[in-house]
């Protein structure tokens, strides 16, 4: 049998969207899985996504890696207090999720690293990472010249990264970056969920960039279901859109209510940002 890798990265909670991928991913006769990071995050019921992935981790060969997101979750586990808090657009959704994970999620966290190199067969070795493969929140793109020396420096003829949301590849240094797209929570996708596939052909990896339609009324139902619109307005209302359009991202719109809490109060510091600001800045980003 040939060898087929499925690979997914960004999935933010998604489980609708993430079961339509492994679906389809066994119907190519894929029995190996490679997950880049940022399991949960964003959307609502993780522990569902969790449960998911879990049941993969059982039936199949499955290497991960872990995203900022994971990060997140467990530097609150270590310290504690970050100024999360519920109801707020800021954190609230942060919290929500936290709250849900258990020690086993925790600990599964813990146990991954930011990059990895993977290796199946004869084939060539690949580096795999969420962000770089020195830093998990550094964007490998062909137009970041700040990230060009993670790639210079990395000894893998291929490296596999998510983090941008954005499916795609480029060239640096004679080597090939591909993302797959985010499973979750895609930019530029026409509300479609996103992965890769990876061939052995000739002793080459050769790709496929996949991108299949899913339900994705039912996950937004699940954000007003799971009260996120309350406990994360915000935040839920850009989750909604980037779901239905993909052509804004969060960080977007917490930046410009940053930079609107900083022009009126002279000072903004995450997570400190009132409500008006961020009902100012989806009015402004958001159209629909």
């Amino acid at each position: 049998m040939e060898l087929k890798i499925a690979v997914l990265a960004d999935i933010h909670a998604n489980y609708v969207a993430l079961q339509k991928c492994v679906d389809y991913a066994r119907e190519r006769d894929v029995t190996r899985f490679i997950f880049l990071g940022d399991y949960v995050g964003d959307l609502a019921y993780p522990q569902k996504t969790m449960e998911l992935i879990y049941k993969m981790k059982e039936q199949y060969e499955c290497y991960f890696v872990k995203g900022n997101k994971e990060d997140y979750w467990l530097d609150y586990r270590t310290y504690g207090e970050q100024g999360w808090k519920a109801y707020d657009s800021t954190t609230g959704c942060l919290l929500y999720t936290y709250q849900q994970l258990t020690e086993r999620d925790m600990d599964f966290f813990e146990g991954m690293s930011h990059a990895q190199e993977v290796k199946f067969t004869d084939m060539p070795s690949i580096t795999i990472c969420h962000g770089s493969p020195k830093n998990v929140s550094e964007k490998l793109l062909p137009d970041n010249k700040k990230c060009f020396p993670a790639i210079e420096t990395d000894k893998n003829q291929l490296i596999l990264c998510g983090h941008s949301h954005i499916q795609g590849r480029f060239e640096h240094d004679g080597k090939t970056i591909l993302n797959p797209g985010s499973v979750g929570v895609p930019f530029c996708s026409n509300n479609k969920t996103q992965f890769l596939l990876l061939e052995e052909k000739a002793g080459k990896w050769v790709e496929e960039f996949v991108s299949i339609d899913y339900n994705v009324e039912r996950v937004i139902d699940d954000l007003y279901k799971a009260g996120l619109d309350k406990k994360a307005p915000g935040w839920c209302r850009v989750s909604e859109y980037v779901l239905k359009h993909g052509d804004v991202s969060h960080g977007s719109v917490l930046a410009r209510a940053m930079a609107l809490c900083e022009k009126e109060e002279g000072n903004c510091i995450w997570p400190d940002i009132p409500e008006k600001y961020w009902e100012q800045a989806v009015s402004e980003l958001i159209k629909c």
